[in-house]
């Protein structure tokens, strides 16, 4: 059988596939791996059952039900959320943005589908246009959404070593250069994989680079505020037609209504609903449906305040005092938690590949991801992107304590084997 171009782009065993196929095996109870590589949002008591109960209205209102169910939704999105979202955003934030400055996706992934096509590759004039990634490490979906090779360009980060086993990424602004065919910018706040947090200085400051050179700045905001919220240092988002957010219901703990939220200049908003339009006809209801009332009476800020960013604030304090026991020897740093639902561990010394590492702990029944999958456009050889892994707390804490303490052992022999390879050669 033959197969398009196209096709080929998803013949391999790309980063994403191979997390989301053992993600999903985890979550259908179909292994006993202790998983701390997917991103599955944890199962909130509180949150859950406010969805269970708006589910239940809607079962007990036929005309909502049928509404939901047995009806296409426009393109754009249901309006009564988009209308939603407009009135908390510019309530928060002062932004001013109208209903033509939104649009619903399914979920954020197909969201940086379109974005990444609509501005990167080759355009009406032959140019190859590319993306920027400002800084690497980054999130591992958008490595293979681009339908021409070479789509994303990086730089390293500054590293900054801190107290107590910790460090930070940080944009190194010095080294940025803009490139003539650079279609776009795009960063995650937080970040994922390593919980970094943007300042509102660096975002100031890329927000300038991209009005200097007059292309989009995205910011995936998967975890940001206003809601989920699961991000732990103070931010205070910004809004112009040269930024696009990309939000979603997953981390709020909808991940199974694939919901994608798209804040953007009208022009950018017409062409998503467009390429909804003409690939998936319409837009999924029943996220926006669950949801319309919790956005419109501003009950999704007080449950991302009051339970979702305590309850992951709790949990990571947790994880962090559990691989800072565990480790105890060992030459490893955290990358400080400010958000999301990652630790980020770097190996400074370690000597086999994160590819290696993931392969040895899968043998033992855990299953972490490599960071060698995080490094997209960064073309340049760097032994720091084979030694670090993440990790997610999001799992129930018996299960993440009982892998990292396996992580750990691991780690242990892998370097005790190379301390004693070194002492017999010497000798």
């Amino acid at each position: 059988m033959k197969f398009s171009k196209f096709a080929a782009r998803f013949s391999s065993q790309s980063g994403i596939v191979q997390l989301m196929d053992v993600l999903g095996n985890a979550m259908s109870g179909n292994t006993d791996v202790f998983m701390l590589g997917g991103g599955n949002p944890s199962h909130i008591p509180g949150v859950q059952k406010y969805f269970r109960d708006a589910l239940q209205r809607l079962l007990e209102n036929p005309t909502l039900f049928s509404h939901t169910i047995g009806n296409y939704e426009l393109p754009q999105g249901n309006q009564t959320f988009i209308n939603a979202i407009v009135d908390m955003m510019n309530k928060q934030y002062r932004w001013g943005i109208k209903t033509e400055n939104i649009a619903l996706t399914i979920g954020s992934q197909s969201a940086f589908f379109f974005l990444f096509n609509m501005l990167g590759g080759e355009d009406e004039a032959g140019v190859h246009n590319q993306i920027l990634l400002p800084m690497t490490p980054e999130y591992i979906g958008y490595a293979d959404v681009g339908l021409s090779d070479n789509l994303f360009y990086s730089y390293r980060p500054l590293i900054e070593k801190q107290d107590e086993r910790f460090f930070k990424y940080h944009v190194n602004f010095d080294e940025i250069h803009v490139r003539d065919n650079t279609a776009a910018m795009c960063v995650s706040r937080p970040t994922n994989p390593t919980g970094n947090v943007l300042s509102d200085k660096e975002i100031s400051r890329l927000l300038d680079l991209a009005v200097l050179h007059d292309i989009p700045l995205i910011v995936d905001n998967a975890y940001g505020e206003p809601f989920p919220s699961i991000i732990f240092t103070d931010t205070n988002p910004v809004w112009n037609k040269n930024i696009i957010y990309c939000m979603s219901l997953s981390k709020a703990g909808l991940p199974g209504a694939r919901t994608g939220i798209v804040i953007a200049d009208a022009k950018i908003i017409d062409l998503i609903r467009n390429m909804n339009a003409v690939i998936n006809l319409a837009t999924a209801n029943l996220g926006a449906m669950i949801t319309r009332d919790l956005i419109s009476s501003g009950e999704i800020l007080r449950l991302s305040q009051q339970q979702i960013k305590p309850y992951y604030q709790s949990k990571v304090a947790h994880v962090v005092n559990i691989i800072q026991r565990e480790f105890d020897g060992l030459d490893y740093y955290i990358h400080r938690p400010e958000g999301a639902i990652f630790v980020w561990l770097w190996f400074p010394g370690l000597t086999i590949t994160t590819d290696e590492l993931y392969e040895r702990l899968k043998a033992k029944g855990v299953i972490i991801i490599s960071g060698s999958h995080f490094f997209s456009g960064l073309a340049e050889a760097w032994a720091h992107k084979q030694q670090c892994i993440r990790i997610t707390y999001s799992m129930d804490e018996i299960i993440v304590a009982q892998g990292i303490k396996i992580i750990a052992r691991e780690l242990k022999d892998i370097f005790n084997k190379n301390l004693s390879s070194a002492f017999i050669n010497r000798s």
